[in-house]
């Protein structure tokens, strides 16, 4: 139905150029502004709730920019009845219509807000480039025709420059919302850029109200239905390394704009150009520090993430594992002991089944607490080993110290009381805890120590819970030293 209403939108145009050829101008200037106009208002409605919401308005501004500078046309034409004279605002509109088009293109997926700042300012700054290289050939009522050749070869750059990078942006997404997005700006960008390359260099000397108007609505109304209809996408493979690229250096489209706009202004406007030049370096460089800068903060929550247990906020298994060899390797070099504790919470499946997972998730949180809180040095370290269990890695620890502080831990926990919404009072919650400490580490891997500790858990458990076993390290076979 949207392409039908797009040929009935051609099919009206070019009915009333032939039934009222006394009105034909009026008319087709009505056409040729409502046919952007109509594109701007499908990418308005594409926007809403769409992830490419930046890139739809932006692209339904341009719209709305180059149906301003047929407005002014028309004004030239209709309203004043001059049609030799070339208004210049009419041609700053019609270039300024691919500052927002560049913008969308440049403006990557999800960017925060001090990226889109930088881009807005660049872009800013283009249009003005823009507005000053026009307007050193035209004039606000009309145009020398070495000034309309001169802004036809930009036009023809500018239509390019969109085409090619909308087309790069279209191939290498691989987000289905911003495919969609770069499919519909390529599809306008490429009709567009033939379109107007015939209309500059071929029809440039008839006037509007002919049959060459209906060219002219062509890529609005493709971008129109494009917009407006939800095309399905087939699936496509896309290779990551190029989405990545693609993505990463998109935001340079908006630098090298302004760099060619500057090099064009270097012999007219050398102090805008060398600014131009300036604000293009230093901000692709602002930007790509800023990047880094986050990119890096990312990178930290990441590594976070890999090392603390997301429900008991201690260390997780794989952080336990890393912890525990390198202290049994410093241990083995500088010849000090080192203790293992292994902690179970008693009857935790019995607890769960009871009163819920969301009481147990607060039990495992307060336990976690309690024996973070008992072990005060800085080398001590809590993880959660698994489940119920957690392990604490002590270094350089003496049995009595070990010993105290497991019996420590024992009685923080046994003091926690936990509220329930399905129970009357509050709730107490043991653990038991297995110990092994060895006075010098011989071996190049700890099993035996975990060995030990997992046996003095289980005789806990056995001898009746809420208590502390002390287990012994086995002896250590002659074929498994320094291994």
């Amino acid at each position: 139905m949207v392409w039908l209403l797009s040929v009935l939108y051609l099919l009206c145009h070019g009915l009333a150029l032939v039934l009222l050829p006394a009105h034909a101008q009026t008319l087709s200037f009505s056409f040729l502004i409502g046919a952007p106009v109509l594109a701007a208002a499908a990418c308005l409605r594409r926007s809403v709730g769409s992830e490419a919401v930046v890139g739809w308005v932006a692209l339904a501004v341009g719209m709305l920019l180059w149906a301003g500078g047929m407005a002014m046309n028309m004004y030239q034409e209709v309203g004043l009845g001059n049609a030799d004279a070339t208004p210049g605002i009419s041609m700053l509109l019609y270039v300024l219509y691919g500052v927002p088009l560049t913008f969308a293109m440049a403006h990557p997926r999800h960017a925060p807000w001090f990226l889109s700042v930088i881009d807005g300012a660049m872009a800013l700054l283009l249009g003005y480039l823009f507005f000053v290289y026009t307007f050193s050939f035209v004039t606000m009522t009309d145009a020398s025709d070495a000034g309309v050749d001169s802004l036809r070869l930009m036009f023809d750059i500018e239509n390019l420059f969109i085409a090619g990078f909308a087309l790069l942006r279209y191939l290498a997404s691989d987000d289905a919302s911003r495919r969609g997005f770069f499919r519909a700006l390529a599809l306008f960008a490429w009709v567009y850029m033939a379109v107007a390359a015939y209309i500059n260099h071929f029809g440039s000397d008839a006037s509007y109200g002919g049959h060459a108007d209906l060219l002219i609505d062509v890529p609005f109304l493709l971008l129109a239905a494009a917009a407006w209809r939800r095309m399905p996408l087939a699936p496509r493979q896309v290779s990551r390394r190029l989405a990545l690229g693609v993505r990463v250096g998109s935001p340079l489209i908006l630098a090298i704009s302004l760099l060619v706009m500057s090099s064009l202004l270097v012999r007219a406007h050398p102090m805008l150009a060398v600014a131009g030049f300036a604000i293009a370096t230093l901000g692709s460089g602002l930007r790509s520090v800023l990047m880094q800068v986050r990119s890096l903060e990312q990178q930290d929550r990441l590594d976070v993430l890999a090392r603390v247990d997301g429900l008991t906020g201690v260390a997780n298994r794989r952080q336990f594992d890393q912890v525990l060899q390198a202290e049994w390797g410093r241990a083995r070099r500088s010849g000090q002991g080192m203790a293992l504790l292994m902690v179970d919470i008693d009857h935790f499946k019995v607890f769960n089944d009871r009163y819920g997972h969301p009481l147990g998730d607060a039990c495992l949180r307060a336990v976690a607490a309690a024996l973070a809180g008992s072990a005060t040095r800085a080398t001590d370290a809590v993880a959660r080993y698994g489940g119920e269990e957690f392990a604490v890695v002590l270094p350089a620890a003496t049995r009595e110290g070990v010993l105290a502080l497991a019996e420590n831990m024992r009685i923080a926990v046994e003091q926690l009381r936990l509220s329930s919404p399905v129970s009357v009072g509050q709730i107490g919650v043991t653990i038991s805890i297995g110990v092994a400490w060895v006075d010098k580490v011989t071996t190049a891997a700890p099993s035996a120590l975990v060995a030990a500790t997992d046996a003095a858990l289980y005789e806990a458990k056995r001898q009746g819970r809420n208590r502390v076993v002390e287990g012994q390290v086995a002896a250590v076979r002659a074929e498994d030293m320094d291994r």
